[in-house]
């Protein structure tokens, strides 16, 4: 693993965007099951609310409340061109740290499972800023990341354990392009880098970026929390 230093946009092209651009299908067959918190944020949003996932995968979350309307972004072409069938909510190509929205427009956002994917503590940061400037006044953010603290899960990471990781994602198929290491017959291995947050760190992240943590908590192996811009909160005192 290079110093934290040597991490930031190259890196991620080849440890994250290469690799999903291609197991998007594959991925995107192993994702269909909600998260309860996530669920329950936009089952409970005002009919007529409109907002964003960002990071939106292959847009599993677009069709589950019918009374709102979604725009999805996701910095993989392929798994953007799978989100896109979920009519009539919109799904585009958009980097999390170049949102091409207008700012303090939207009622909510989602971003699961996304922003753990950025290298360092700075870019992770600045994700979390993107998203929260989208939000007009009173508009709240949902952002889960993976937790460190998974000592009861198969992959047996816990506190006090090395935070950046390689993760790996094994395809079954014809053979593919680089990054991949040749695992079998016919089965490939691609390493994709996480940053582990430890209990309290997405807490932090928010604030630094100008968020105010509304709710916060942790969900089978992950942090989430709920945030709103800091001038959201002040301006509604």
């Amino acid at each position: 693993m290079p110093e934290s230093d040597s991490r930031g946009e190259a890196y991620e092209a080849e440890h994250v965007h290469a690799v999903y651009e291609q197991i998007a299908a594959h991925f995107s067959s192993t994702r269909y099951k909600p998260w309860p918190i996530v669920s329950s944020f936009l089952s409970t949003l005002p009919a007529g609310s409109i907002g964003l996932d960002v990071g939106c995968g292959n847009g599993k979350y677009l069709a589950l409340n019918p009374s709102i309307y979604t725009l999805a972004s996701d910095r993989s072409t392929n798994l953007a061109k799978i989100a896109a069938s979920h009519q009539p909510h919109s799904a585009i190509v958009a980097d999390n740290l170049a949102l091409p929205h207008p700012l303090k427009t939207f009622d909510f956002a989602i971003s699961i499972a996304v922003v753990h994917h950025l290298s360092t503590v700075e870019r992770r940061r600045e994700a979390v800023g993107e998203i929260l400037a989208m939000l007009r006044e009173g508009g709240r953010a949902l952002v889960y990341v993976w937790a460190l603290e998974q000592k009861g899960s198969r992959r047996g990471w816990d506190k006090g354990g090395e935070q950046d990781v390689m993760v790996p994602w094994v395809m079954k198929g014809p053979k593919q392009e680089k990054p991949a290491k040749r695992r079998g017959k016919g089965e490939r291995t691609f390493q994709r880098y996480y940053h582990l947050y430890r209990k309290g760190e997405l807490e932090e992240d928010v604030v630094a970026a100008g968020g105010t943590v509304v709710e916060s908590g942790y969900e089978k192996d992950n942090w989430w929390a709920i945030a709103t811009p800091r001038e959201a909160e002040v301006s509604t005192a």
